[in-house]
Formats: C-alpha cells, structure tokens, sequence
C-alpha cells in the first residue's frame, strides 16, 4: 500500500500534477489504501510492528496518514493510538495536526504546510505558536524552522491560482465530511 502510495506521488510530481490539486489518481490510491487500512484494523486491530514487522507498521501509519477522505479513520487512528507504543509520538502529532487543520484549527506541533499568499511554503496556523518547539521536541521532531526550511528547499511550485487552490481544498473538506459549515 505504501508502495503504491508513493509511487504514484512520485510519478504524478515529476509532472506538477500534485500543486493543480488533489489528483483522481492520488485519490484513487489514498482511497483503496484506507478502504484496506479500515478492514485490518476491523479484523485485527492497529497494525503492530510485534505482528507485521516495523516495516508494515510504517506503512499503515503512511495510509492513515494520507487517508484524508476518510475523517473517521483518521480520527479512529488517532484515538486508538494516542500514548501507543505502536505508533512513534511524532507521526501521532503528524495525525493529530493533519486532523485539526481539515476540521479547520490551528493545529499543536506545526506540522502541516501550505503556500502562503506571496507562493512561499509555510506551516499552517499553530496554536500556542511561542510553545511550538517545546512541543516539538517533546514528540521528536526538529524544530519548526529547520522543518520549515526543509519544506521550503524541497516544495513544488506553488499553484497558479491559489485562491483556487483554497477554494478546493475548502470544497473538498466540506465533501468529505471533515466540515459542515
């Protein structure tokens, strides 16, 4: 699943296909992917690394991760991870961020990062940001402007229209679920 996961990631940036949007073809992976995800955790709980090697459990954090159609996965994910030895504290942060900027708040540790009005590659809105490192550190992650100046050496181009591109992220929220208003 990750496999694919990346590889179409891969393949759709080569293109700049990933900056004009959320892909059909990106979606269809994420999708499947958590559809997957959804029926492992039914039958058998969170996937692991004791049970499918630190490999698989990497993999199933990826998908939920990038499950971002599915809100209730995402959040069930969340739950049932939260202080698990199964799950590191940064890529449980990374959920938990992801998770509050789609329901539309600031999100705790900075993770999440988008283009800002001038095409530059920002994080999204943090709350408590004069707290952000102390977070950060606390879940093992680097400090918010090394991540920040990773992100910015490494982003695509902005999208050419970025109202547009909000206006759909905003649209997608709203058809997903994550809001309602």
């Amino acid at each position: 699943m990750a496999k694919a996961d990346l590889a179409t990631r891969t393949r759709l940036a080569r293109t700049g296909a990933l900056s004009a949007g959320y892909h059909p073809a990106m979606r269809a992976v994420h999708e499947a992917n958590a559809d997957r995800l959804a029926a492992i955790i039914a039958a058998h709980g969170w996937p692991a690394p004791d049970r499918v090697g630190d490999d698989g459990s990497q993999a199933a954090w990826l998908v939920a991760q990038h499950a971002i159609s599915r809100p209730a996965l995402m959040r069930q994910v969340r739950d049932m991870t939260r202080g698990s030895p199964h799950i590191s504290p940064a890529h449980w942060a990374m959920l938990d961020d992801r998770i509050a900027v789609f329901e539309g708040r600031a999100q705790t540790c900075g993770t999440q990062f988008d283009w800002d009005a001038g095409g530059v590659t920002n994080p999204l809105p943090i709350a408590d940001p004069a707290g952000v490192d102390a977070r950060r550190t606390a879940v093992g992650l680097p400090p918010l402007a090394e991540t920040t100046a990773r992100h910015r050496a490494e982003a695509e181009a902005p999208p050419v229209d970025l109202a547009r591109h909000r206006e759909g992220g905003e649209a997608f929220a709203r058809e997903v679920g994550w809001r309602s208003d």
